[in-house]
């Protein structure tokens, strides 16, 4: 597993590298879903790089990534989950906040997470008994739901979906980053108590992971853990908290 994990990580530096050296050049920009669902070829030519050092290794290996409909399940196999650029949005707009993730599960069992930080070249990972940020181990951080500030979705937080503008006003506020790797690494350091947004597996899977180890836990809005399949509105907060969420979040 080490030797896995140490390949990941060294794979995911070497993306962030390849996206700061090309970024400025002439990005090709589609939508998918509507405007603010964006695709670059960026996207996509990172997520080919990290798809084939996979396969190059671990060829019976199996992907579920964002770009080129590969979708296989996390449930069966050894499974990697790629996010090549989350927050295309933000990397189109502010060439800043957006980051790389990977997770790895064995037959449905997350083993690592990975996120990078592209723009500041901070890698966080962890494998669920301990969380690093480089090279530095990182504690439990000490924060009190009530005064703090959460990450959330703009478009649950305008509508109050599922009562999170109410159980926003029992917090500091809120923040709207505008990726979720990013949100994960505020979670990480104790920056924000929780995380509330409308996810799709590449968007969860790292963060989920790595944060175990802390004893956060992340589910469905609608009760239990996530299908891992397909957009889902989740929430990630530590687990003693989830009787104080779940009195507003249902």
């Amino acid at each position: 597993m080490k030797n896995k994990l140490d390949l990941a990580k060294a794979w995911t530096i070497e993306a962030g590298q390849y996206i700061r050296e090309n970024m400025h050049n002439d990005l090709e920009i589609d939508e998918k879903t509507n405007h603010t669902d964006l695709v670059t070829n960026m996207d996509k030519s990172v997520q080919d790089k990290l798809v084939s050092c996979i396969k190059k290794k671990f060829p019976e290996d199996n992907i579920l990534a964002e770009e080129n409909n590969l979708r296989h399940s996390i449930a069966k196999g050894n499974v990697w989950v790629i996010d090549p650029i989350d927050g295309t949005s933000n990397f189109v707009s502010q060439k800043d906040n957006f980051a790389v993730m990977i997770a790895y599960f064995e037959n449905g069992v997350g083993k690592f997470g990975i996120i990078l930080d592209v723009m500041k070249e901070n890698l966080y990972w962890g494998d669920g008994k301990k969380v690093f940020r480089n090279n530095d181990e990182l504690q439990k951080p000490k924060i009190n739901l009530m005064h703090s500030v959460i990450g959330v979705n703009s478009y649950m937080y305008r509508t109050n979906d599922h009562g999170l503008l109410d159980y926003s006003e029992n917090t500091l506020g809120v923040r709207i980053l505008g990726s979720a790797g990013i949100e994960y690494t505020k979670l990480i350091e104790g920056k924000i108590s929780g995380y509330f947004s409308n996810l799709s597996p590449w968007d969860y899977a790292a963060g989920t992971i790595i944060l175990s180890a802390f004893d956060y836990v992340t589910e469905a809005i609608s009760g239990g853990n996530p299908k891992y399949d397909g957009r889902e509105k989740v929430f990630t907060v530590e687990k003693s908290n989830l009787p104080l969420v779940r009195e507003f979040i249902n």
